[in-house]
This record gives C-alpha cells, structure tokens and sequence, in this order.
C-alpha cells in the first residue's frame, strides 16, 4: 500500500438501522478505525456532514471513507488503493454520479450520491467553513467542464435535488479534483441494488433500503440474498466510536414549528 497510513484512515456511517450495521460492518476494511453516527433522531444528509466535520475535527484522520449501513463491501481492500490513487493523482472526493449512471438517480452528475464516498479529510478540514458552505445552494450554466456526454441514463446538470449537494459544490468550486467511480445494477432479480467498481473490479454493492431491513420481507430477502454471495470467514465483529446529538430531534421539531409560526404570521 507504499505511503498509505492506515491509523490515518478511518470508516464513517451514519446509522438509522443498527442490525444491519452490525452485519455489514463486519465487511468494512479492517485495522481502521470505525465511526458511527446515530441517525435514528432524523439526522442525516447535510446534517451528517455538518456534525462530522465538528465531531472528526483534530482526530488526525488523512482519509475517510464514508459508507452507508447498507453499503456491502466485497472487495474492501480496493479502498486502500482508490486512497493511493487519490492521493498520487490529488483526488479530493471519490464516490459515483448522482445522475447519469444509476437508473433511479436521474439529479446531478456533477456530484455524487453520498451512499458512499472517500475524502481527503485532511484537505478538507484545513479549509473548513460552514459558513461558506451554506452559500453554495445555486446554480450556475456552463460551471464545470466534465465530460457526461457518455454517460448511460438520465441527468439534470441543473439539480439541486439534495441538500448535500452544497458540501460538493464548495468543494468543487474551490477547485477540489473529483474521481467518479462506475455503477450499474447487475442483478436480473434485484433491479434496485447496484455494484460499484473500481478499475473493472467489483468493490461493494449498494442495497438501498437500510430502513426496511427486519421490518419488510421482501427487502429483508434482497438484502439477504446479497449478504449470502458475500465471505464472512476472516470478519470480525465491530467495536465503533458513536456519536449521538442528543438534542437534534427536539432541535429539528421546534425549528420546522418555528417556520409554520412564521408562515402564519406573514
């Protein structure tokens, strides 16, 4: 792995359904270190990032590879070299399109679904600035000069779809380099997960659904078909850092009852 610090490189989820986690987890990279999010308060997306960069902050992390609890690793040592890559060819963000290449996200493709993505922490929190980052919820013609002309399915080059899509285009607008990765759903049974590659080489598969797992069968039974074409023989049970805002749920009721109050009064 040459130059590549492997006590520098740590594995955040943000979790709304623990028993997955504990199953898929155990897929991860090994001997890095893992970060958990609780998302069952209804945090998540721009949220997430917004919390990670304040609980992250000053835990010398290089690289941080961010993966969903319903984010299935078959090849996890391929993290290892997307990371030498990146930090050979100065990559700052890693992950797959938002648009153009999977058949249900049809929004931008300049920036990436955050189900999972890899990025120079280190980079990223010595020019951190919530502040700027909130500014970027616009769009501009013409801004950036990827090629999607080849791209497969469909695309809105003006998405602003999700609110995360800020955070990357802060980054990219500060002229942070991005390496998109492919995907497709190569399951005849199962048109809703997707595979993700790296170099012709399979990394993880993407179930989507985290929420329903052990609460909706036939979810339940997609999933487990993929978990049963995985290798668990080496997989060791994970021991996370959690992190929890325990007051984002009464946070988030009162400033939604808040905007309600403002729109009546208006």
């Amino acid at each position: 792995m040459g130059s590549i610090n492997h006590s520098k490189i740590a594995i955040l989820s943000t979790v709304i359904n623990f028993d997955l986690y504990h199953k898929s987890a155990q897929l991860f990279p090994n001997i890095i270190q893992k970060y958990v999010i609780d998302g069952r308060n209804g945090m998540h997306g721009l949220q997430s990032i917004f919390y990670m960069m304040k609980k992250l902050r000053g835990r010398s992390i290089d690289w941080l590879v961010m993966a969903d609890e319903d984010v299935l690793f078959q090849s996890p040592d391929l993290v290892f070299e997307i990371i030498q890559k990146m930090e050979m060819e100065q990559y700052t963000v890693c992950g797959v399109r938002d648009g153009g290449i999977l058949s249900h996200r049809t929004y931008n493709p300049f920036l990436i679904n955050t189900f999972f993505s890899i990025v120079n922490f280190k980079e990223i929190e010595s020019l951190w600035d919530k502040k700027k980052v909130v500014k970027n919820n616009f769009f501009l013609e013409n801004e950036f000069d990827d090629d999607i002309t080849e791209l497969r399915g469909l695309y809105d080059v003006k998405s602003l779809y999700e609110p995360y899509y800020i955070f990357y285009l802060w980054l990219r607008r500060n002229n942070k380099q991005f390496l998109f990765l492919d995907s497709n759903h190569p399951f005849q049974k199962d048109q809703i997960t997707n595979t993700v590659y790296f170099e012709n080489k399979i990394l993880l598969h993407h179930t989507w659904y985290a929420r329903a797992y052990g609460n909706n069968e036939k979810h339940t039974k997609r999933i487990d078909t993929i978990f049963n074409l995985l290798n668990f023989e080496n997989c060791v049970q994970v021991d996370p850092i959690i992190f929890k805002h325990k007051w984002y749920y009464y946070y988030t009721r009162g400033h939604k009852m808040f905007r309600k109050i403002v729109r009546i009064f208006r």
